[in-house]
């Protein structure tokens, strides 16, 4: 099970071996789902209407958008900003969990609450996603402006997307849009550790000592967090994504109408104006596709990792003793 366990017969995990497992799960998930990220980025950014009945603009659905990014781009255009996205997952996979698993631990210890309750899974995975938050959202920015530019290239590779922006925009810019990623990702990143404590209680017992998953279980649970997640908080991840491409307007010409903002107020007033209340929900095909995707391969690979921990280690100790009984 996810989160500190004072029930488990098995040694409690270190916060180092969480961030192991984590960095770990979120490298192995980020190559799986870039495709959709790509799409969910490129619908958040579109201003005109997302409609195949009525097209105007470039992209007016997920079969037809794939399409048309693979005739005119290739098929690496998928995987545009991988770099950036993977050192995204693997830090916020690190920092997330590690997070996580110390945080229900010191509730366990110092407060009269369970560490295995939804509530606390709620409470820490909140404040463990925010925390990584603010350590990755510069790699978070990065990511978006590579998905975000088509043909020719504003940005030629990493180092030089950042020594542009730092030049023309100052380092500030790294953290655009991180107030709405803030007010999004604690009920989004609580809501996923909740529903995941919730499904995977409900679907079977507890895991057994030293099978801590990385099952089927954890694969189910982990993608229906992750739709009710992102469907409950996904107007803040499109404010994001419009504000993070501020100062970029010009790569976006090609793709249709841009529009600039002086911040989240703004940001709002505008889509709701111009747009309608549908356009708070631009991308949320693709990307209730990747959340559940993401979600469940992430819980599930974290939980592989960590029985894959567990079992190297009861060997490694299993061998040692064998060696000191023979050398009695």
């Amino acid at each position: 099970m996810v989160g500190y366990d004072p029930g488990a017969v098995c040694t409690a995990f270190s916060p180092e071996e969480a961030a192991m497992a984590g960095s770990a799960a979120g490298m192995v998930t980020r190559a799986l789902i870039s495709p959709f990220d790509v799409l969910k980025i490129r619908f958040q950014l579109q201003i005109e209407r997302l409609s195949s009945c009525r097209p105007e603009g470039k992209y007016q659905g997920l079969f037809q958008a794939s399409r048309c990014i693979y005739s005119e781009e290739g098929l690496s255009a998928f995987w545009k900003g991988h770099v950036p996205a993977q050192l995204l997952s693997i830090c916020f996979g690190a920092v997330q969990f590690a997070s996580f698993e110390l945080m229900t631990e010191v509730v366990h210890k110092s407060t009269l609450y369970d560490s295995q309750t939804a509530g606390v899974h709620f409470m820490c995975g909140g404040l463990a996603a925010c925390s990584a938050t603010v350590v990755c959202q510069p790699l978070d920015t990065l990511r978006t402006r590579f998905a975000a530019q088509g043909e020719t290239k504003v940005y030629r590779n990493l180092r030089h997307a950042v020594s542009t922006m730092c030049r023309s925009e100052g380092v500030l810019t790294f953290y655009r849009g991180l107030s709405p990623t803030l007010m999004a990702v604690f009920p989004y990143a609580g809501l996923q550790f909740f529903f995941y404590n919730v499904f995977k209680k409900l679907l079977a017992p507890p895991a057994t000592a030293g099978n801590s998953g990385g099952d089927l279980r954890s694969l189910v649970s982990g993608s229906g967090a992750g739709i009710i997640s992102k469907t409950m908080t996904y107007p803040f991840d499109l404010f994001k994504k419009r504000l993070q491409v501020g100062g970029f307007e010009a790569a976006r010409v090609h793709f249709g109408q841009v529009r600039s903002y002086r911040g989240l107020v703004d940001c709002m007033v505008q889509i709701a104006k111009e747009e309608g209340v549908r356009g708070f929900f631009k991308g949320l095909s693709p990307s209730l596709v990747k959340a559940a995707l993401s979600t469940g391969f992430t819980f599930f690979w974290y939980e592989f990792f960590l029985n894959a921990m567990h079992n190297l280690k009861e060997r490694r100790r299993t061998n040692g003793f064998t060696r000191d009984l023979g050398e009695r």
